[in-house]
């Protein structure tokens, strides 16, 4: 097994296709185990800041149970009541919660906050979600297409939407994992260069291919995998009406499943808008498997916390 020991989190890009694999199948048997009810608490005596400042419901309570079942004590802050945001300096707040837990677990809007945050902490910083990057939701999206289909090398993944924190999850991790990355996303709203190149970089090392398309249809074309978030995550809002038009052809109803592989799986990190970027026939249908897949966040977590803090 391959240890993560007091790593850093901030991307996919973090580890390496061995350290993916070792964090998936830590997840798998942690799944099974958890099944069977029996309980292990290797975390015993660790507390974990689990800092929220954007709101949060499946994350929050995911990590917050991933930490009590591996018996580490979660200390959740979220709003206005503390960290960061009393105008309090990056610095002199992570000096502060670097002596009181062993790892730092933080969502928020900039990807240069954690990356700060990181470099002045001497404790593990694993972002939980920021303006680019996703990566915690991202290692339960393999576990489940894992599950599901049984690999994740040569499956054909396809992202349609918006080129964003989740499109650029998708290419790092499916670059990580072997697959074929298919990135449908509208004029302008493309993912950013040098994270497609980055994982481009990856892909040239573990046979993945990466796919820009403009066109949701071709984008989709014989995946196993299809996928989709929010037009406007938020701190969008005010774009959300201006976006609608340019959306509109990327929304996943039956008429654009229809191009993907038989047996394809509908994916979505939720929470959804039914009737925009998904309807509910597809979200809905036996092969969503977007339940399972909250529900791997919570297994996916318990796995990093464990190679990151065992």
């Amino acid at each position: 097994m391959h240890t993560l020991k007091g790593r850093d989190f901030l991307s996919l890009s973090d580890i390496t296709p061995t350290e993916l694999a070792s964090v998936l199948k830590t997840a798998h048997e942690q799944k099974r185990s958890w099944a069977r009810e029996e309980t292990s608490t290797p975390l015993s005596g660790k507390a974990v800041a689990l800092i929220f400042q954007k709101p949060s419901m499946r994350t929050r309570v995911s990590f917050e149970l991933a930490c009590t079942r591996l018996g580490a004590h979660p200390v959740v802050m979220s709003g206005t009541d503390g960290a960061f945001s009393r105008g309090e300096t990056i610095h002199d707040t992570t000096k502060v919660l670097e002596r009181y837990c062993e790892a730092i677990v933080i969502r928020t809007f900039a990807q240069s906050m954690v990356e700060e945050i990181a470099e002045v902490a001497s404790v593990p910083v694993i972002n939980a979600l920021t303006d680019e990057h996703h990566p915690c939701q991202g290692l339960a999206d393999l576990l489940t297409i894992d599950e599901h289909l049984g690999k994740l090398e040569g499956v054909r993944m396809a992202y349609v939407g918006d080129g964003n924190n989740m499109a650029h999850t998708y290419l790092l991790g499916g670059a990580l994992a072997g697959m074929s990355v298919s990135i449908a996303c509208p004029d302008g709203f493309q993912p950013l260069p040098d994270v497609v190149e980055q994982a481009r970089s990856i892909a040239a090392e573990t046979g993945a291919t990466i796919e820009l398309h403009t066109d949701p249809v071709a984008g989709v074309d014989g995946a196993q995998v299809v996928i989709t978030d929010t037009w406007a995550s938020m701190g969008q809002e005010d774009e959300h009406d201006a976006r609608l038009g340019a959306f509109e052809p990327f929304r996943v109803d039956t008429a654009l499943m229809a191009h993907a592989a038989d047996g394809a799986i509908f994916m979505h990190c939720l929470p959804a808008h039914r009737g925009e970027e998904v309807v509910d026939e597809v979200i809905d249908a036996p092969y969503s498997v977007v339940f399972d897949e909250a529900e791997n966040r919570l297994h996916a977590q318990k796995a990093l916390l464990s190679l990151i803090l065992g």
